[in-house]
């Protein structure tokens, strides 16, 4: 068994008993978090999701990044399909009938076509197609661009981001953003489901990043704090991602919510 399918004393609950379906890495990863009053995103969840809070308030992250080394289970690669920018809207919360943590993602951008359509067939994760394109400098670090394409609700990021070379202290609000092994989503039949998933600790490092365009959040309702976000820089990470499971029928969405549009 791999090292990292053995390592699970960090979880705080078991892993899934049937076999993962799914591994991929993540690259280069920035999270840029803003704090909001937990209302402002309650209306915004499905029924059976209560945000999670730290220090009082609801956090919204936004998070780019690159993936590859993906691998469905007992398949080899896809050609053109191993290695792509993604950049995804987030919050955390809870299920309301267990108190289980884990992530809820507003949106998904992607910049395979193949990708956004597999992850909203087999997830039902709310997935968007993008131009993206990410640049590294020896110097600046990362430039980091995305628009989305084919969509109801277009949004634009760019940003400038590196890691400051130093590693984040263990504990507090970094565990609170990283460390959940769980993605829920709301289906097309008003169902809840989770997507159980596993790796290591993240290994995070203080960063510093500057946002050009970033209109995502307002894509989706969520209108951020004229503050600094927190900062943290992670380099890699191989994640292994369980099937889709579903929780029951409990979670059909509130009436101001505004429903993704497909790409």
């Amino acid at each position: 068994m791999n090292k990292i399918l053995s390592t699970t004393e960090h979880r705080p609950w078991p892993l899934p008993k049937s076999p993962w379906v799914m591994t991929q890495r993540w690259n280069d990863l920035l999270f840029a978090h803003w704090p909001l009053p937990a209302s402002e995103l309650t209306h915004l969840l499905p029924e059976t999701l209560t945000v999670d809070t730290f220090d009082g308030s609801a956090w919204v992250g936004v998070v780019p990044f690159w993936m590859d080394q993906i691998r469905m289970r007992g398949l080899p690669s896809i050609p053109g399909a191993n290695r792509f920018p993604e950049l995804n809207l987030r919050t955390y919360v809870r299920e309301r009938h267990t108190n289980q943590a884990g992530v809820y993602f507003f949106s998904l951008d992607a910049a395979n076509p193949l990708a956004v359509s597999a992850a909203r067939m087999f997830f039902r994760l709310p997935y968007y197609w993008a131009r993206m394109k990410i640049e590294s400098d020896e110097n600046r670090g990362f430039h980091y661009s995305s628009d989305r394409l084919l969509s109801r609700h277009p949004a634009h990021f760019r940003a400038r981001y590196r890691s400051l070379g130093k590693p984040c202290v263990k504990g507090g609000i970094e565990t609170f953003f990283t460390e959940r092994y769980a993605l829920f989503t709301a289906t097309g039949r008003g169902e809840i489901a989770r997507v159980n998933i596993h790796h290591l600790p993240w290994p995070l490092e203080l960063a510093e990043a500057e946002f050009e365009v970033n209109d995502l959040p307002e894509a989706h309702g969520i209108r951020l704090p004229d503050t600094k976000p927190l900062l943290q820089y992670s380099r890699e990470l191989t994640v292994y991602i369980w099937a889709l499971e579903g929780l029951g029928s409990l979670a059909t969405r509130r009436a101001t919510a505004p429903v993704p549009a497909g790409p």
